[in-house]
This record gives C-alpha cells, sequence and structure tokens, in this order.
C-alpha cells in the first residue's frame, strides 16, 4: 500500500483564494490529486495531494505559503459501501488514530483515501 505526500498550507481567508491555488498548481502542470479546505478565523487550510510534490511545494513558496509536508496513507477502496468503515476499523483494531480524511480521484468503480494517521508503519501493516 502506497504512502502519499500530503501538503499544507495557511492562506488568507477570502474570495477566490481556493482558485488561485489551484490556478497556480495548474499553470506548472501540477495535477491535484485530492483536497480539503476549510476556515480557521481568518486564515484558510489547505491540504493536499499531488502528483508532483517538489514542484507544487516550489509554486506555492513563490507565492509566500509556507508549506507544510507530511506522509498519509493512501488507500484505494471499492467505491461499495462498508469499504471505508472496514480499513478504519482495522486501523483503529491496530491501535493507530485516524488525525484526518480526505477522498480524492481514482480509477472507475474506485475511491481514493487518504488518511492521516499516528503511526503509518501499523497502519500499513493493519489494511494489508
Amino acid at each position: 500500500m502506497p504512502r502519499a505526500k500530503e501538503l499544507k498550507i495557511r492562506v488568507p481567508s477570502r474570495p477566490g483564494m481556493l482558485g488561485e491555488i489551484a490556478a497556480a498548481l495548474g499553470e506548472k502542470q501540477v495535477n491535484l490529486r485530492a483536497v480539503n479546505a476549510w476556515v480557521e478565523g481568518n486564515e484558510g487550510v489547505v491540504r493536499m495531494v499531488v502528483d508532483k510534490a517538489a514542484a507544487a511545494k516550489r509554486v506555492l513558496a513563490k507565492r509566500g505559503w509556507a508549506t507544510e509536508e507530511q506522509e498519509v496513507l493512501e488507500l484505494e477502496l471499492p467505491d461499495k459501501p462498508g469499504a471505508l468503515g472496514r480499513a478504519a476499523t482495522a486501523i483503529g483494531k491496530a491501535g493507530v488514530d485516524i488525525t484526518h480524511v480526505f477522498v480524492g480521484t481514482a480509477p472507475a468503480r474506485k475511491t481514493t483515501v487518504f488518511l492521516g494517521v499516528s503511526d503509518l508503519k501499523t497502519a500499513l501493516k493493519a489494511v494489508r
């Protein structure tokens, strides 16, 4: 099971910010595989998995956005009821805390799930 690089940035919360981020990445041919964003006070927080992490970090740095990078667990699950439940239960039974989750694109009839976990190595073993 693969690992993925998750990038996290904090940006001013204002109209058009997500478009600005996505457009800047697109201009450099960086594809968003998954994204999750929310607002905390006056700040937007954006987590993303991209196909070219190093290029994305350069794009974001040029805009003045500091990037935090973290390895996350990447699971390709069947697009069926209960699939996430089974995987999350296995990870929990292994004693691993899931800190966050977001879903991205995948081939037809599947879904890719990205999980921030407290122990990546143990989580990888739990879902094999």
